[in-house]
């Protein structure tokens, strides 16, 4: 498989995870990001943490979350930022 192809693949997969966590979570980072604009950041700086701590070898406080888990997260809530920045400027 080459470089695109896993590219693409990856965007399928979190796709996935994003329709199953907006299945389970609702639309919470929207509501979050409407009281908070700033609220990406935040999240961001968590991922961040949990990736630093992952990749140092820090003990798991989530045991089942991976490095790759927390990129695909990592990866995802900036998409959630471009998509609301979208039609918020779609909107004006």
């Amino acid at each position: 498989m080459n470089k695109v192809q896993l590219h693409s693949e990856i965007c399928s997969k979190l796709n996935e995870v994003y329709e199953k966590k907006n299945h389970d979570y609702g639309d919470s980072f929207a509501k979050l990001r409407n009281e908070l604009p700033n609220a990406i950041l935040l999240r961001i700086y968590d991922k961040y943490s949990r990736l630093k701590n992952l990749m140092q070898g820090a003990e798991q406080k989530v045991a089942d979350e991976s490095i790759d888990d927390t990129l695909m997260d990592l990866a995802n809530y900036c998409i959630m930022e471009l998509v609301e920045r979208k039609i918020e400027h779609e909107c004006k």
